[in-house]
């Protein structure tokens, strides 16, 4: 399988905006997840990722500057006995919820569309990894008329992960006015063995003035034991 180094791939783009990424490490024996936020204006800017149990929101790093929390604060990570949701959005709630019922996370998305931040409709991305089964599957919930009317909604199931490949899925190609979305399918990239070199990569790799928070964490599929990195723009 063709795959791009992800250092190069993520430092070619000023805005990419939110990203998910998942897959195995090259020996096969953990999951790799990762989940960035990025930001132009200074409210977007003024966050900051907090780990809460295995679970991790987003927070105002000044409390005071904050002008409006509606799609900027919410959980982008929550777990499920052994399903790591990851997404950028309130929408990781809605699939919570879902699993709790013994739904699925496809239909769970069924519920849920973009962001209605017109012009740009930013697209909902998920992902979630079933420890257990060691796999995973991501989705994109996209405007498809340009109008905020009609949502299209894809989901891309990686049920046999190939060992040393993750797949990203972002929010936009890159920057513009309007932004435009991420299109065609998520791009294959070389996982790392090493947590720490895995979270260098894409933190140093994105947009020096636009990066915010980055979380990182590695689950080893035998024993379901975690390491988690967090990196703040803010401390």
């Amino acid at each position: 399988m063709k795959t791009v180094d992800l250092s190069e791939y993520l430092s070619s783009k000023t805005y990419p905006g939110r990203g998910v990424a998942m897959g195995l490490t090259p020996d096969g024996k953990k999951a790799a997840i990762a989940y960035f936020i990025m930001g132009r204006s200074e409210n977007s800017r003024n966050r900051i990722f907090l780990k809460v149990g295995e679970n991790v929101k987003t927070e105002a790093f000044d409390p005071r500057k904050m002008k409006d929390p509606s799609l900027i604060i919410y959980y982008p990570v929550r777990v499920y006995e052994n399903k790591q949701i990851v997404t950028n959005g309130d929408q990781t709630d809605t699939i919570y919820k879902f699993l709790e019922k013994g739904e699925c996370f496809t239909k769970a998305l069924k519920t849920r569309r973009f962001e209605p931040d017109e012009p740009n409709f930013t697209p909902r991305i998920s992902g979630i990894f079933d420890v257990a089964k060691c796999g995973y599957k991501l989705s994109i919930l996209k405007c498809a008329d340009g109008k905020g009317e009609a949502c299209s909604r894809y989901t891309f199931d990686y049920s046999e992960p190939v060992a040393g490949v993750g797949h990203i899925i972002h929010t936009y190609v890159d920057d513009g006015s309007p932004i435009p979305s991420f299109e065609g399918e998520p791009v294959a990239f070389a996982t790392e063995n090493d947590i720490d070199a895995f979270a260098d990569k894409i933190w140093n790799a994105l947009n020096e003035d636009n990066k915010v928070s980055l979380f990182v964490r590695y689950i080893d599929v035998g024993t379901g034991k975690s390491e988690t990195r967090i990196i703040n723009k803010l401390k």
